[in-house]
C-alpha cells in the first residue's frame, strides 16, 4: 500500500480526534463565554484534564473507534470464511459495547461475565474508553431499544428507530471512508446506514453518505486518476458528493434542503466575511447536516492549514467537539497525519489507541488490494476473538 494511503487513514481519524478533544471544553459554552475565557481567537490550543494530563477525547471519537472496531470485524468474518453481512451489523454490535462503556465501570464488566459473554470489540479491553463524555440521549435511547428488539434489524433506513436527525449519527462514520470499495454508490449507502442506526429522520442518515463520499475520494480517488499527480480538488469532491447522493436518495423530501445547505457552505468558505459570521449563516451544529455543513466550510477554507481549520470549526455557540471532529477528519485525510502539526499530536487521550486502529484499517485495506487471506493471528485475535492481547483469551 501506498505510504500516502497509510498517512490519510491515520490522518483521519487522528485528526478527528484532535478536533473533538479541542471542542469538547467549550461544547455547551455561548460564544460571549468562550472569548471572554480563552481570548479574543477563542480556544487554540488542547485544555488539559488536570487529573490526567490529557486532552480528553468526547463520544465522538468513542464511537467513531466503536464503527472502526465494528467494521473491522465484519471484515474479517467475512475473509475467514465466518458469517458475511453488511458492516451495519457488526457495527450495531459493537456500538452495544460502547452502550456498556456508558454504564458501568471497567472493573464492573471484568466481574461480569454475561457481559464479557457477548463482547463484539476489543475496544472493551481499554479501561480509558468506559468513561461518560456527555454522550447523546438519542444514541442511547435507540441502542438500549435495539438490544432488546427481535428479530434482528438489518435495514435501519427501512425500519427508523426515531425521528431524530441529531449529529450523533454523522459525527461517528468516517471510518466507513476508509475502505477500499469497487462500488462507491454501496460505501456511500452503507454511511447512511451506519449512521440511520441511531438516528431515522434523512437528514440524520444523509449526512452519513455525503461524509463517507468525501472521505473515500479523499483517500482513494477514482482509478483513471491513481496515477495523475493533479488529484481532484476539494470542492470538486465535495460537489461529487452532492451529486451521488441525490442519485442514492432521488425522491427524499429532505434532500433538496441538505444540498442547498452543502452549497451554501461551499459558496462561503469562498467569501472574505469572517468565520463566524459564515458559520451562523450553516447553523449550530446540533443537527447532522449543521454539522456537516460547518465541517465542509472549515475544510474547504482552510484545506492547507489543519490547525485553522479545526480552530475555526470548534469556536462558535454550538455543538463544538462534533463540528471539530468531523472537520478533524476530512482535514486529516486530505492533508495526512505527517502534516498534522506536533501539537496536537502530545497530550491527546488514547492516541496510541487511535493509532493502532488505523493501523489495523490500512492492513485490511491492503488485504483488500492484494487479495491476501486475513491469517494473521493478531487480526483474528482481535476481530474474531475480540480480545486485545493474547492472554486474555
Amino acid at each position: 500500500m501506498k505510504q500516502e494511503i497509510i498517512d490519510q487513514i491515520r490522518g483521519c481519524l487522528f485528526g478527528g480526534a484532535a478536533g473533538d478533544a479541542l471542542g469538547y471544553p467549550v461544547e455547551f459554552m455561548g460564544e460571549k463565554e468562550i472569548f471572554s475565557h480563552y481570548g479574543e481567537k477563542g480556544i487554540t490550543q488542547y485544555e488539559l484534564n488536570p487529573k490526567l494530563g490529557k486532552a480528553l477525547i468526547s463520544d465522538d471519537t468513542q464511537m467513531t473507534l466503536f464503527t472502526a472496531n465494528g467494521i473491522l470485524a465484519g471484515e474479517a468474518r467475512t475473509r475467514t470464511g465466518g458469517d458475511a453481512g453488511p458492516f451495519r451489523i457488526y457495527v450495531e454490535k459493537a456500538y452495544q459495547d460502547w452502550l456498556i462503556t456508558q454504564k458501568v465501570s471497567f472493573e464492573q464488566y471484568q466481574k461480569s461475565p454475561s457481559f464479557a459473554s457477548k463482547r463484539a470489540a476489543w475496544l472493551m479491553d481499554v479501561p480509558e474508553l468506559f468513561a461518560r463524555r456527555a454522550p447523546g440521549i438519542t444514541c442511547l435511547d435507540a441502542l438500549s431499544k435495539l438490544y432488546i428488539k427481535k428479530p434482528e434489524i438489518r435495514d435501519y433506513i427501512a425500519s427508523p428507530q426515531n425521528s431524530s436527525k441529531g449529529c450523533g449519527g454523522v459525527m461517528r462514520v468516517a471510518p466507513a471512508g476508509l475502505l477500499r470499495t469497487s462500488s462507491i454508490e454501496k460505501l456511500d449507502y452503507e454511511g447512511a446506514q451506519l449512521a440511520a442506526i441511531t438516528h431515522g429522520h434523512s437528514l440524520g442518515y444523509m449526512t452519513g453518505a455525503v461524509l463517507t463520499h468525501v472521505i473515500n475520494r479523499i483517500v482513494y480517488p477514482e482509478p483513471e486518476q491513481e496515477d495523475v499527480s493533479e488529484k481532484k480538488s476539494l470542492k470538486k469532491i465535495v460537489l461529487e458528493a452532492r451529486d451521488k447522493t441525490e442519485e442514492i436518495f432521488q425522491g427524499d423530501p429532505y434532500l433538496k434542503y441538505l444540498t442547498e445547505l452543502i452549497e451554501l457552505a461551499v459558496d462561503l468558505s469562498e467569501n472574505d466575511q469572517d468565520d463566524l459570521q459564515n458559520i451562523h449563516r450553516l447553523g449550530e451544529g446540533w443537527v447532522a447536516e449543521e454539522t456537516l455543513a460547518i465541517a465542509l466550510y472549515c475544510s474547504l477554507r482552510y484545506q492547507k492549514d489543519f490547525s485553522a481549520g479545526i480552530i475555526a470549526s470548534v469556536n462558535h455557540k454550538g455543538d463544538s467537539d462534533s463540528t471539530g471532529a468531523v472537520t478533524g477528519n476530512i482535514l486529516g485525510a486530505w492533508l495526512g497525519y505527517e502534516r498534522i502539526e506536533d501539537k496536537w499530536k502530545r497530550d491527546l487521550e488514547l492516541s496510541e489507541i487511535i493509532l493502532e486502529m488505523a493501523g489495523d484499517i490500512s492492513q485490511v485495506c491492503e488485504i483488500n488490494e492484494y487479495g491476501v487471506p486475513g491469517q494473521d493471528p493478531d487480526w483474528k485475535r482481535k476481530y474474531i476473538s475480540c480480545r486485545r492481547e493474547a492472554d486474555q483469551i
